[in-house]
């Protein structure tokens, strides 16, 4: 029987691959140790292997997953996001491995430890890569081969990665299905819309990726170009089309899976759209879904992603014909906040059929008459919608009620439509017609919008916090134009109004820097696609329309069978009040595991003062305890008291607690300050609760403050993110790795921070994988290993044991010296302390008197004698004992 994939081979000829038949030279560099993980759900043991390698002529680090068994398996591909690397995307890796995936991560060029500079995926760099990587799995035993030198082989990644996963399938036939997330299909079209610069995620872009210097000449050349004449010019819009996956449109014939986010102001959904329609026509299955999340933040729902990532492949590389693929058309909705646990309400809704952003169209009369307004000279100040790089899902906050834009007066044209008989779902893109006017012969910039507004006119808020912009030119103006607003997924309540607003500026575009008057005359209704095939999955029915019969013997029986606890908030404990943190009994299983435990019976205490190191190798269950201390996840077992409080999802003692996740954005045009005040602002707490200045002190970022976060070395930025942490003073503050990605001198300048931080009375949980820092900045420590406690108490009581001996002496001790002490009887070596006063010397036989007589023989001053162990030592000799 033909499979799948050969039937699409057959009835889908593609053009080879420009590199496949002549293959890419892979010379292997380096061959990284291999060591194994055990998989959440009882899976066989995954084992990796990390691998120079140099596909197309540049050092490409890669790590390769593999599972279990002696059979031949399909191959994966998984990309990362821009300004990432391999490691972003290892726990998908381990997963699909460990599901019978042969998995193939790497950094593309320009980030991690891959050479080469940073192209944006050009098909003769970052493409040209991939396909020596998929050179590299044919030649792997345990690899599925289709044909020789062919692998059976799909790719996955987001952003950046999902870009790369489109354009291999273009470039390369071996490529048998795709699931590509959040991404772009043609990125001139997300960085420059109808001609209009996104001047801040352009900026953020050359950010992340290091600065203009890590990136291709002609790219940094472009850039620099386009930001400062704010209007992009047919060269960039060609350099930037021609590395995009619309550039090979007709040539990508593969299974693919579309996820897009709704909170995306960088790669919208009409990006997704165009995929669908050109890789549908070329008679290839397509699935799309829009996710909750995006690059704004919010919930990227990345255990759904995954799932259904791993079905598609499962249906497509393994053939296996009853896998369920899930619906055509798929679109998660948000509204409302569960009382429960604080959680945002969310739901499905799909179609058997993609509807398109046009479809169901109903249209809605606004206002009539000409609306006249101003671009201000130097588009200054601007309105504000989606603010990039803000983390946070700031752009979900419009699904509950809570709208964040800002519009100048003078500065816009709104246009109200009159009070819904009917609630309205719109999904998709709303179209209006309108005629434009602009002084003096310029080209008139707009940016258009949709907002709900309350029935009292008093609330307006933006879905998803997206504009639309048009550059609408001379020759365009004084006749009618259309104008496709954003694409969304929002329901209008009735009572509600729709109102269309057009703003001459946005705080993420660039505007026209000369002032400008605009008039804007509407030619026509809101056209809202409404997708009526689209159906919301049912709601889960009340409790009480089934509870309430049953409820007596369903606590009967809990009561007689089983008594088990409460599950109420248990009452405070005045006699924990001034305790930060205290963990009892604490347990909590893997998912689908009857007896593999993330945590089991952890306890430990932490006192007011105290810097706590959080040890443990990949796996030991630090941030499964971290989640379930945040109040993220709920324990099976045990409970953990912040401040005397039971922790519980939403408990009100969490506002006592802050926490750093790595990787926090920033707003890089706008100073330290002006970042730190505008994230306050989204929490909606008071100003003054802010304690802006403290935290800056403590901090200690001085005069750059005041200056562009763009201009900040990698240190600052932690600093500014420990303060942004800090903002509130809470009195338990958790650092998950802190120092990544600094040099020695940023690590020290972190160090103290902390230090600072604890010396106030407050509390500070650190989780890091640089024993040699911890053993400085931490008073205490607790080591896990496979979710049990190994060893907890003060730094020097774990350490202060061993056969390490640390001599200290009068003077500077030299080299020879050192060698001499080296090379005596039962000393299996000496190295000279950092500041040379010293040894630090590790017993292999010899007692420490023999030593001490042995050193006065050799005239070495010593003024002490004692033992030592670093932390090193002491973890690596625990987590052994832990094991056996």
């Amino acid at each position: 029987m033909e499979t799948p994939t050969a039937r699409w081979r057959r009835l889908l000829p593609r053009t080879r691959g420009r590199w496949a038949a002549a293959g890419a030279a892979l010379a292997v560099l380096v061959g990284g140790g291999t060591w194994t993980a055990v998989a959440d759900d009882g899976s066989p043991a995954v084992q990796r292997e990390d691998r120079t390698l140099r596909p197309g002529g540049v050092e490409i680090d890669t790590s390769y997953f593999t599972a279990g068994g002696s059979g031949k398996r399909p191959a994966v591909l998984i990309g990362h996001g821009f300004g990432g690397s391999k490691n972003d995307v290892r726990a998908q890796a381990e997963k699909l491995a460990a599901d019978g995936y042969a998995v193939l991560t790497w950094s593309a060029r320009g980030f991690g430890k891959s050479g080469g500079a940073i192209s944006l995926n050009d098909p003769e760099a970052e493409v040209k890569d991939v396909s020596g990587l998929i050179d590299w799995l044919a030649e792997r035993p345990e690899v599925q081969l289709d044909a020789e030198g062919d692998p059976r082989v799909g790719l996955t990644g987001a952003s950046y990665g999902g870009a790369v996963s489109l354009l291999a399938a273009g470039y390369d036939e071996r490529v048998d299905a795709i699931a590509p997330v959040i991404t772009y299909w043609n990125l001139a079209d997300a960085l420059f819309p109808d001609g209009v610069f996104k001047k801040l995620w352009a900026g953020i872009f050359v950010t992340s990726g290091g600065g203009c210097e890590k990136f291709e000449k002609r790219l940094c050349e472009m850039y620099e170009r386009v930001a400062v004449s704010g209007k992009p010019d047919p060269a960039a819009i060609e350099l930037l089309t021609e590395r995009s996956p619309s550039a090979v449109a007709d040539r990508i014939k593969v299974p693919s899976l579309i996820l897009q986010g709704q909170s995306d102001s960088l790669f919208p959904l009409v990006q997704a759209d165009a995929m669908q329609k050109a890789i549908s026509a070329n008679g290839a299955p397509v699935s799309v879904d829009w996710i909750s999340g995006g690059h704004d933040g919010g919930d990227n729902e990345t255990p759904r992603v995954e799932g259904r990532v791993g079905a598609w492949f499962d249906r497509y590389l393994k053939e296996e014909a009853g896998t369920d693929t899930g619906p055509a058309f798929r679109v998660t909705r948000t509204g409302g906040i569960d009382s429960t646990d604080g959680a945002a309400l969310r739901r499905g809704a799909s179609s058997d059929t993609y509807p398109g952003l046009r479809s169901g169209g109903r249209e809605i009369a606004l206002d009539e008459g000409t609306k006249t307004f101003r671009n201000p000279a130097g588009s200054a100040p601007p309105a504000i919608s989606a603010v990039p790089g803000l983390g946070g899902g700031i752009s979900q906050l419009s699904s509950l009620g809570v709208g964040l834009s800002l519009d100048f007066p003078g500065q816009f044209g709104r246009f109200d439509s009159a009070p819904l008989d009917t609630s309205v779902r719109v999904t998709g893109t709303p179209t209006v017609r309108v005629t434009v006017k602009a002084t003096e012969g310029r080209d008139a910039v707009l940016f258009g919008k949709v907002y709900d507004v309350s029935p009292d006119g008093r609330q307006q808020r933006l879905p998803a916090q997206l504009v639309a912009p048009y550059r609408i030119a001379p020759d365009q103006q004084g006749k009618p134009v259309e104008l496709a607003l954003p694409a969304v997924d929002h329901e209008f309540d009735a009572g509600h109004r729709m109102r269309l607003v057009l703003s001459a500026t946005d705080l993420g575009y660039a505007s026209p820097a000369e002032p400008a008057t605009y008039a804007v005359t509407l030619d026509g209704p809101l056209t809202v696609p409404t997708a009526p095939a689209v159906r919301t999955a049912a709601a889960t029915l009340p409790w009480w329309t089934w509870g309430l019969p049953a409820a007596a013997l369903v606590i009967a029986a809990v009561l007689l069978l089983t008594a088990r606890r409460r599950t109420a908030t248990p009452a405070p404990d005045p006699a924990l009040t001034d305790v930060p943190l205290q963990i009892t009994g604490l347990s909590k299983k893997y998912a689908k595991s009857v007896d593999r435990y993330a945590v089991r019976e952890l306890s430990f205490r932490v006192e007011k003062g105290q810097v706590l190191g959080l040890l443990g190798p990949n796996g030991a269950g630090k941030t499964t305890t971290l989640r379930m201390l945040m109040g993220l996840i709920t324990p099976d077992e045990g409970e953990i008291r912040v401040f005397g409080q039971a922790i519980r999802p939403g408990a009100p003692v969490l506002s006592r607690v802050g926490a750093f996740v790595e990787g926090a954005g920033f707003l890089p045009h706008l100073s330290g300050r002006a970042n730190l005040d505008l994230y306050w602002q989204a929490t909606g707490r008071p100003a003054e609760d802010a304690h802006i200045d403290e935290a800056l002190e403590i901090a200690g970022l001085g005069d750059a403050l005041a200056r562009a976060v763009r201009t900040y070395s990698q240190g600052m930025r932690q600093r500014l993110a420990i303060a942004q942490a800090m903002l509130g003073m809470p009195d338990l503050l958790i650092l998950d790795e802190p120092t990544n990605g600094l040099d020695p001198p940023q690590i020290r300048e972190m160090r103290d921070v902390m230090i600072r931080y604890a010396a106030g009375g407050r509390t500070v949980i650190v989780s890091s994988h640089l024993l040699s820092e911890v053993e400085q900045s931490c008073t205490h420590l607790v080591v896990m290993d496979r979710g049990r406690l190994v060893q907890a108490g003060p730094v020097a009581e774990i350490t202060g044991s061993g056969d390490m001996i640390l001599v200290t002496t009068a003077e500077e001790v030299s080299e020879p010296l050192a060698e001499k002490v080296a090379a005596l009887p039962g000393v299996g070596s000496a190295v000279r302390t950092d500041d040379g006063r010293g040894l630090l010397v590790r017993l292999d036989g010899a007692t420490t008197s023999r030593l001490v007589a042995d050193l006065v023989r050799l005239d070495v001053p010593v003024t002490g004698v004692g033992p030592h162990r670093r932390l090193e030592d002491a973890f690596l000799t625990l987590i052994s004992g832990g094991a056996a």
